[in-house]
């Protein structure tokens, strides 16, 4: 009589492990399908509203941010802190903005005139509320066009580029609301060689 009783079959290793063999290539593709989807969740909630980062396409903000700079935006900065003077923004192009070319869906200027001021410059001084304003960034020669006399309203900012011989800023389509503001800028990230804060 042979070892093997009837009824019984005998297989070889190879073919008892295949289904095990399937089973954990299954699972490691379940797993790496989790991990992507989870890092896809976490990169749109991270976007949506923690950061996000912009490309600088013009040089409206030199010397400050030049052609091509990287830069990310904090927006818990704007949802839950406040907006200062001096700070730089990101922010959605007003309805009125109307400064040629192609239209840009956002925008990046400084913050020079608050809620409840009153701006308005002669050559290269800027006054609010009647006293001189003297920015820590210092504007590239006289202001042209000059700031006409602006009373900014509630929830309003008046917004400037550095470059302001170069710059459509407020100047051209009035105060900015606060509704469009995307956030801060708190990081320059690209090129390497002017990592830091802008």
């Amino acid at each position: 009589m042979s070892e093997t009783q009837a009824g019984e079959t005998l297989s070889t290793p190879h073919e008892q492990g295949a289904p095990q063999s399937k089973k954990s290539s299954r699972r490691v593709l379940v797993e790496w399908a989790l991990v992507i989807i989870a890092a896809l969740i976490f990169s749109l909630v991270i976007r949506s509203f923690l950061f996000q980062t912009f490309f600088i396409p013009s040089g409206s903000m030199e010397p400050t941010l030049l052609v091509g700079d990287r830069i990310v935006v904090s927006k818990l900065s704007v949802e839950w802190g406040s907006i200062n003077r001096g700070d730089i923004v990101v922010f959605r192009s007003p309805p009125s903005e109307n400064c040629g070319g192609a239209p840009t869906p956002d925008l990046v200027k400084r913050v020079v005139g608050l809620p409840g001021e009153t701006i308005y410059s002669t050559s290269s001084t800027i006054y609010i509320d009647g006293k001189v304003y003297r920015p820590f960034w210092q504007p590239r020669g006289p202001i042209s066009p000059p700031i006409s006399r602006t009373r900014i309203g509630a929830n309003q900012f008046f917004m400037m580029g550095d470059n302001n011989s170069n710059s459509c800023d407020s100047r051209y389509w009035g105060t900015l609301s606060r509704s469009l503001v995307v956030g801060k800028v708190v990081l320059r990230i690209w090129p390497l060689s002017r990592f830091g804060t802008p």
